[in-house]
């Protein structure tokens, strides 16, 4: 296993209502059923800095997808990954590593919970950040875009600590703007209005 680290910035969108009861909720964390009794959700993520052994991850964008047919404890998620076309062979092998969850981090707490891997797709991945905004594209798949949820507080943001595995202690409540929708492997969502994160992340395994 390669020592690695990587600092960056993330968000995801899925098909929730805001805020999504699988980590909000009057009970344990993971065991709610989704709002719309399966969750799909997009994970996206640009590594500002990256090392994992003597290869440099600066720059690159990574994009997970999960199916969970029903409470995300019970497993059975169907998931693939898609990784920026720029990246060069070791470089997609130590991306591959550190998204799927497989050298440690927090993505190895999603290992467990995922039945069939779709595997893995060199595509041209764009990320954006523009204000308080996130959004992503992989041109013919995936379009998806997030914006903080209204609040009262004159930041303009709601920060919480959900215990996320992505970012255990700050992350930012949002929702998907107009137009967030994946297409790929035969399935086919529309995330606009429903649940979303962003977070500054710093991992490491």
């Amino acid at each position: 296993m390669a020592t690695w680290q990587l600092t960056g910035d993330y968000f995801e969108n899925c098909n929730c209502d805001v805020v999504c009861p699988c980590f909000a909720s009057s009970v344990a964390p993971l065991t709610s059923r989704p709002s719309r009794g399966a969750c799909d959700v997009a994970l996206i993520f640009h590594v500002d800095k990256g090392t994992y052994g003597d290869v440099t991850l600066d720059g690159l964008n990574v994009a997970v997808i999960m199916h969970a047919p029903g409470p995300m404890a019970d497993g059975n998620f169907t998931a693939a990954a898609y990784i920026d076309e720029r990246a060069d062979d070791r470089q997609t092998g130590a991306l591959a590593a550190i998204f799927t969850g497989v050298e440690g981090g927090p993505m190895a707490a999603f290992a467990p919970l995922i039945a069939t891997q779709l595997g893995v797709k060199k595509v041209p991945i764009r990320y954006s950040i523009q204000g308080k905004s996130r959004s992503s594209e992989i041109p013919a798949i995936m379009q998806m875009a997030v914006e903080p949820i209204p609040t009262m507080h004159p930041s303009g943001e709601i920060w919480t600590t959900l215990g996320h595995p992505v970012a255990p202690d700050r992350i930012a409540l949002a929702m998907g703007r107009s137009g967030s929708t994946f297409a790929d492997y035969g399935m086919r969502w529309d995330n606009s209005g429903r649940n979303g994160h962003y977070a500054r992340i710093t991992w490491s395994n």
